[in-house]
This record gives C-alpha cells, sequence and structure tokens, in this order.
C-alpha cells in the first residue's frame, strides 16, 4: 500500500513534467497538507483562547500562570519542530504528516476534559499546555515536504499559501473556540456546563472536543492522499550539514523576526487586551489580527516572486519597527488613553498594521531560503550538467531542513513575546519594556537584511 504513494522520479523543473503530472500531483499534496496544519496551528493556540476564560469558571491562577500558560504552547512546539525539521526526509512526508496529524488527538482530547474541573492541578495544566506544542511542531515537517514538489519560480507562492492558509488555524481557533464554549454542541456526550460569578454557563470542554473528528478525517486523508518522493529521502547526518551554513542562521534570525512575531502576538494581544481594556469584549476582535496574518502570507511569497524576497523583507521589518514603537501609546496609562472603545480601536489598528507586515514577512522570508541555498550550491559545484544538476538535489534538502530549522528557532517567539509581555506588566506594571526589546530587535533584522541580501552588491542577493 505504501509504494503506491511512493514517487521515484519527480522534476518539477521540467515543464513538460510539471504540465502533464506534477502540478497536478504537487496540489493534491499541498491541498491536503494545507488541512492538516490549519488543524494542527488551531490546536496549538486554542489554548491562549482557554487560558482567558479559566478565571470565570473558577480556576484559581495568578496572572504570571495564566502567561505561562499562554506561554508554553510555543515553547513546547518550537523545541518539537527540531524534530519535525528532519522527519520528512527520514520518514517521507505521507506517513509523517498522517500520523502527527492524528497526534493532535492527544491535546484536544486531555483539555476537553481537564477544564471541567476547576480544581485541576496547575502543574496539569502545564503538561496540557505543552502538548498543545504538537500543532506547533507540524509546521517544520509541512513546510519541507511541500518545499520538494514545486518548481523555484513557483515555490515562494506554493510555500506562502501553505504556510499563510495553515496559519488560518490562529484566528480560526480564536473565532470558533469563543463560540463553541457557550453552548453545549455535543448535548450529554460532551459533558456538564460550567457556571461562572454571573451565574452564565460555559462549555469551556467544546474548545478541545470541537477539532476531533476534522482530525480524524484530516488523518486519514493525509494517509491515502499524499506522496512521499524518493529522491527527497535522506539522512539526518545529510541535512546536518545545515548548521555549517552561516545563512542558516542568519534567515533563522528574520524569520524569528517575522513568524515569532506573528504567533507571539497571537498568544499575547488577547491577554494583553484583555488586563487593559477591562470594561470592553475585545473577543469579536483579537482574532483579527491572525487572520490578516495568515491571509498576508500568500500576498508575501508572491510580492517576493516577482519582486526580490530581501526587497520585500527589508520594508517589512521597518513596518514591524514603527509599530511596535506606536504600540504602547494605544494602550490606557495615566498619562495616555482611557479604556475607551476609541483607544481599543486604535490598539487593535496598531495590531493590525503588526500582523499584516509579520505575515508578509513570513512568505518573503521563506522565498528567500530556497534561493539562497540553490545559489550557493551552485556557485560552488562545477559548471557541468551533472554537477549543476546535482547541486539543484543537494540544494532542495538543505533548503528544505534550512525551512524546517529555521521554523523551530523561529516559533520560540510564541513563548518569548507572551513571556516577556508578562514580566514587564509584573514587574513595572506596563508592556513598554517588552516593546522596546522587541524594538531594538527588528533594528537588528535591518541591518542583516540591508547587508547581506538587499543593499547593492549585496553578497547574497535574493
Amino acid at each position: 500500500m505504501a509504494a503506491a504513494h511512493v514517487i521515484e522520479h519527480w522534476d518539477p523543473e521540467d515543464s513538460g513534467f510539471w504540465r502533464a503530472r506534477g502540478q497536478r500531483v504537487a496540489q493534491r499534496n499541498l491541498w491536503l497538507s494545507i488541512t492538516s496544519l490549519t488543524l494542527s496551528f488551531a490546536v496549538w493556540m486554542m489554548w491562549s483562547v482557554v487560558v482567558v476564560h479559566l478565571p470565570a469558571v473558577g480556576f484559581r491562577y495568578s496572572t504570571n500562570q495564566l502567561y505561562w500558560l499562554a506561554a508554553l504552547p510555543a515553547l513546547s512546539g518550537a523545541t518539537l519542530r527540531f524534530v519535525y525539521a528532519f522527519a520528512v526526509p527520514v520518514f517521507g512526508g505521507r506517513r509523517w504528516t498522517a500520523l502527527a496529524t492524528a497526534s493532535l488527538m492527544l491535546p484536544a482530547l486531555g483539555v476537553g476534559f481537564a477544564v471541567q474541573d476547576p480544581t485541576t492541578p496547575f502543574e496539569w495544566m502545564v503538561g496540557l499546555a505543552l502538548l498543545c506544542g504538537l500543532g506547533g511542531g507540524n509546521f517544520a515537517s509541512s513546510m519541507a515536504h511541500i518545499s520538494f514538489f514545486y518548481p523555484k519560480a513557483r515555490v515562494g507562492t506554493a510555500l506562502g499559501m501553505n504556510a499563510g492558509l495553515g496559519n488560518l488555524g490562529v484566528p480560526l481557533a480564536q473565532l470558533v473556540v469563543p463560540l463553541v464554549i457557550t453552548a453545549g454542541v455535543f448535548g450529554a456526550w460532551g459533558g456538564a456546563a460550567q457556571t461562572d460569578a454571573h451565574g452564565a454557563h460555559w462549555w469551556l470542554q467544546n474548545a478541545g472536543f470541537v477539532w476531533v473528528p476534522f482530525i480524524a478525517l484530516a488523518s486519514v486523508a493525509a494517509w491515502l492522499g499524499m506522496d512521499d518522493l524518493d529522491e527527497a529521502r535522506g539522512s539526518f547526518a545529510e541535512q546536518a550539514v545545515i548548521f555549517e551554513r552561516r545563512h542558516n542562521w542568519l534567515m533563522c534570525w528574520l524569520y524569528t523576526g517575522t513568524f515569532g512575531s506573528f504567533i507571539g502576538l497571537a498568544a499575547a494581544i488577547p491577554l494583553l487586551a484583555a488586563r487593559d481594556f477591562p470594561g470592553i469584549d475585545t473577543r469579536w476582535a483579537v482574532w483579527l489580527g491572525p487572520l490578516v496574518g495568515a491571509l498576508a502570507r500568500p500576498l508575501g511569497g508572491w510580492l517576493s516572486d516577482r519582486l526580490g524576497g530581501a526587497r520585500v523583507t527589508f520594508w517589512v521589518f521597518v513596518v514591524l519597527a514603527l509599530g511596535i514603537a506606536a504600540l504602547p501609546a494605544m494602550l490606557p496609562s495615566a498619562s495616555g488613553p482611557a479604556a475607551t472603545p476609541a483607544a481599543f480601536a486604535a490598539f487593535l489598528a496598531c495590531s493590525l498594521l503588526l500582523f499584516t507586515a509579520a505575515g508578509i514577512g513570513n512568505g518573503s522570508t521563506f522565498r528567500m531560503i530556497p534561493l539562497i541555498f540553490l545559489r550557493e550550491r551552485r556557485a560552488a559545484a562545477p559548471a557541468t550538467p551533472q554537477a549543476q544538476a546535482e547541486a539543484l538535489r543537494e540544494a532542495n534538502k538543505e533548503a528544505a531542513a534550512v525551512l524546517g530549522f529555521s521554523s523551530a528557532i523561529a516559533a520560540y517567539g510564541g513563548f518569548f513575546i507572551p513571556k516577556t509581555v508578562g514580566t514587564s506588566v509584573a514587574m513595572t506594571g506596563a508592556p513598554t519594556a517588552a516593546f522596546a526589546i522587541f524594538f531594538a530587535f527588528y533594528l537588528s533584522c535591518i541591518a542583516i537584511t540591508w547587508w547581506h541580501y538587499s543593499r547593492r552588491f549585496a553578497p547574497m542577493p535574493c
């Protein structure tokens, strides 16, 4: 059965092969990957919504503990990506995608059962938060798998679609979870409701249970419908050469600035909005930022295919620096605006700008990586057709490994951003110090992008 899903010959750069067979197979794998990745992000980020509601139904956790719970899925997901980044060449993209998607059942069911009891120990919730990181790990293997299927002229758009539409799982979770926890969607099978101090009924367990049937369907679809590429096979040792590549580490830094911002702000903004605008129902709006960020990612890949990834990335970091510098002025304070709907609208607008820039940057940085490693390997290889073809194969493997590895490093932004914000609030009463750190980081990203990739006569223009 498995042999039927292994493709021995794959040459997307051959236009005849691409038209006759390659495009159809690549698109099937892409859409199945998007489905699994969307659910992965939804499970990964559902915890950021659940955490906001825990105090209302009787969980006695401190503010700092809540920030820890919001940050831990990102810490876990980032760490798991180090494994997932190298899994596709070793195990095969189809097999790994199906099993990794099925593993999402663990946090979905675990959260569903645990939140029904407000006496659940904090340590148990920490374990569940870490399990939610299984969804975050899937991104690294998904992007590596899809990167093999597309010709270089289209890989930016394909990766942008895979990641961008997959990233829609973040706003999907932040939109769906607040809706399903207000009703007994699963009847008696879903468990009893919890009651808050105002007598309102909540079904927090639905935050996990709602994803279970979709996870089951997506796992089966991946197993039956995806393919493995024989030429994408490789050992960890073959991929480990990327640790010697300077551009691997530079792109890890830059992708942390884009994806790390996206996933970190997605975890921090709901808690920040609930804290600073207590008299306003912010739940209807906090999912808009991840939504526009996810939708902007394919745009970033498309723009980079036409304008150049480095040029787009440079201006992305300029916007991120300006946006994060302006954000503190949008928050209520003794010397700033009051916590009014107008002030929240300004805060939301600034947040949307940050998410949009981060989303475009997610696409542009991932467009840069395949080109960087292709040019580096071809420049080092003899000019013979055989040597150049081998350089292309090796560049594809290295680029796929870097895509996964950089996504692992960048995902730590999902931990450090909410944790830094929470620490700043705990120590100073405001998140301003955290924003100053982020601003300095974006300045470093501007300098790296300009010097190495976007300036005239840059050593690696892309």
